[in-house]
């Protein structure tokens, strides 16, 4: 038996005897290969972006697109750039105010309490919170035109304000109109509504009795028709119109301004209208588009 002769199998070379210089060459072609990046878009930074430009190389008058839109502005409504002052009568507290609302001031050519308490349904519906739930019903129509609304008093809890302040209310910022808003104590059987206006009182209100005219009758028209009211029966008027010159809140103005007896509380059926929210959105929307209307 012949000897066996011995396979030559080539030795695996030593881990040691690698050269060194392989894994840097490796590593220096593979971050020569993700160097190359002139096809990639430029990534986003944080610093100043150039500018967007069109294919001549002008810039691109649209920009780059991160301006944010402008919001768009409400058109101005009907009554924007007018301002009108709403006097709900009476207030919530001048029953337990006695000496304030008695005390005796100048009311154009005439002394009158301060204020007073006003009237109230057999209910217990006050004058005075009738007064302000209009009120603010009215102010909210008109702003909602666009209308700058003061209201001489923020509440139905406190005392007065007197005469003088009511007026001087729409007189201090030369408002374009000017209202009143009570419910009258009259009888029982008597309905209806009506609107009073300024007599001439010498020295007082030469200048806005003509415009207070056509304010009356502009709020009386829409005023009849939105609440479904008819012209007070128990009151002498001219068409609905009750001229006076003996309220203070009338002699004192400087604007335009009339007052509304927007119904009778002592009279059952005229009381149950009043006493309605429902039927006073309608008597606003009335008041609101008589205002309106004399305005525009």
């Amino acid at each position: 038996m012949e000897a066996a002769i011995p396979l030559s199998v080539p030795s695996r070379p030593h881990r040691s005897a690698i050269p060194r210089a392989v894994p840097a060459i490796v590593l220096a072609l593979l971050l020569a290969g993700c160097a190359n990046t002139s096809e990639d878009p430029p990534s986003p930074s944080t610093g100043d972006q150039p500018d967007t430009v069109d294919a001549d190389g002008e810039q691109d008058p649209r920009g780059d697109g991160t301006d944010e839109p402008e919001e768009p502005t409400d058109p101005p409504g009907p009554l924007d750039g007018f301002t009108v002052v709403i006097d709900p009568g009476h207030n919530g507290a001048n029953h337990t105010a006695p000496d304030v609302i008695n005390e005796q001031i100048d009311a154009g050519g005439l002394m009158k309490n301060c204020d007073t308490v006003g009237a109230s349904t057999d209910d217990g519906y006050a004058e005075h919170e009738f007064n302000f739930d209009l009120a603010t019903e009215l102010r909210d129509l008109l702003e909602a035109d666009g209308a700058e609304v003061v209201l001489t008093r923020e509440d139905n809890d406190g005392v007065g304000p007197c005469l003088p302040d009511r007026a001087g209310a729409a007189n201090d910022i030369d408002a374009d109109a000017a209202i009143s808003l009570h419910a009258d104590g009259g009888p029982p059987s008597g309905r209806g509504f009506h609107i009073i206006a300024p007599a001439e009182v010498s020295g007082h209100t030469e200048d806005i009795v003509e415009p207070s005219r056509d304010l009356g009758e502009s709020v009386r028209d829409s005023y009849a028709e939105a609440a479904d009211m008819a012209i007070s029966d128990y009151i002498s008027t001219e068409d609905g119109i009750h001229v006076r010159d003996d309220l203070g809140g009338l002699n004192l103005s400087t604007v335009p301004k009339v007052f509304l007896e927007a119904g009778n509380m002592r009279n059952a059926e005229d009381a149950a209208l009043l006493s309605d929210p429902d039927w006073r959105e309608d008597a606003a929307a009335g008041v609101a588009e008589g205002i309106a209307a004399f305005l525009e």
